[in-house]
């Protein structure tokens, strides 16, 4: 009986120590989950990505879809109503969701939302031609611009914009067009402005460079202090002139994108999902898909621009960290 006793506890002891390390005492069955990531429109640059998740999830043998959606806002709220498990999404508006303020202000607060990595940041692309004669912020006033869909990522951002120069829609003629509408309007000649919230080398921007000559409205001096101090997620960035062919370097602000995932799914199943994800295969076959996921999706990158906010984390994804030594 002692011997016995002395079996199980040492079983108990390796069990609780695997348990301790993240790693379920039973492989995951993964047939038994079904996976849907949330992306965007299929003009930019959320729906590639998010697709190649679903594929390399897939392989794992979840079952799993990408869904296009109207990217951010669209996102936050299909996944507090269990439309997806996994959804691609702008920090700020996560952070304003979460604090009930801003675009969610008399809202409340998302208190189910979880965090599981960081991905790439969005730059604030104030895009317009050569020949507007736009080339500041305050020279839109009168133009027409169009600021994104109605309380989407980029229209939040846009209106954080307007705010950070003293100005407001009341200030140009504003048409709510997601980015895809509006360069389109821009090529047509029915629009002369198009916020864009994306990675660089957004395929609708290079596209409008294809019978356009590109020009970007920057986000700079007073007013993007302004913004960075009372909107402390914004970073200050720059636009390389090579990205776009553009005549110089523009200066603007970025937010980072991340990665939510369902409060719902087990600790285990969101930490298979990392470390797979987070494999020399995973990682390949993620950033294989665009330019933007190989330049910033790593395993360093991961906790950037959410982790110490008021965003948490999946208990699955805190314990994946810990376990990588990223989280103390």
């Amino acid at each position: 009986m002692r011997k016995a006793g002395v079996v199980l506890g040492i079983l108990v002891l390796v069990l609780t120590a695997a348990c301790s390390a993240g790693i379920a005492a039973e492989p995951v069955k993964r047939g038994d989950y079904f996976i849907t990531v949330l992306t965007g429109p299929s003009s930019g640059i959320y729906f590639p990505i998010g697709g190649a998740f679903s594929t390399f999830i897939g392989s794992l043998g979840y079952k799993t879809s990408a869904t296009a959606t109207g990217a951010t806002a669209e996102n936050i709220n299909a996944l507090q109503t269990d439309q997806g498990e996994m959804a691609i999404a702008m920090s700020d508006s996560v952070i304003q969701a979460v604090e009930a303020f801003g675009a969610y202000e008399g809202k409340p607060p998302a208190k189910d939302l979880r965090a599981m990595m960081g991905l790439w940041p969005n730059f604030c692309q104030i895009v317009t031609t050569a020949d507007s004669g736009i080339k500041t912020f305050t020279d839109m006033k009168g133009k027409r611009v169009g600021v994104g869909a109605p309380n989407s990522g980029v229209e939040l951002n846009a209106r954080m914009m307007f705010e950070a120069h003293g100005m407001t829609y009341d200030d140009c003629k504003v048409d709510y067009l997601n980015y895809g509408e509006a360069i389109d309007q821009i090529k047509n000649g029915l629009c002369d402005v198009a916020f864009v919230t994306s990675g660089l080398g957004n395929a609708t921007i290079m596209e409008l460079g294809t019978s356009k000559k590109i020009a970007f409205v920057p986000v700079e001096g007073e007013a993007l202090q302004n913004l960075l101090k009372k909107y402390p997620f914004y970073i200050e960035a720059t636009i390389p002139a090579a990205t776009y062919g553009t005549d110089r370097d523009t200066t603007t602000a970025a937010v980072m994108n991340i990665m939510l995932v369902a409060q719902k799914l087990p600790n285990e199943v969101v930490y298979d999902l990392l470390e797979n994800i987070y494999s020399p295969a995973g990682l390949e076959a993620i950033q294989n898909s665009h330019s933007t996921a190989k330049a910033n999706i790593e395993l360093k990158t991961a906790l950037r621009g959410i982790f110490g906010t008021s965003v948490p984390f999946h208990d699955g994804a805190i314990q994946f960290y810990i376990d990588k030594g990223l989280i103390k």
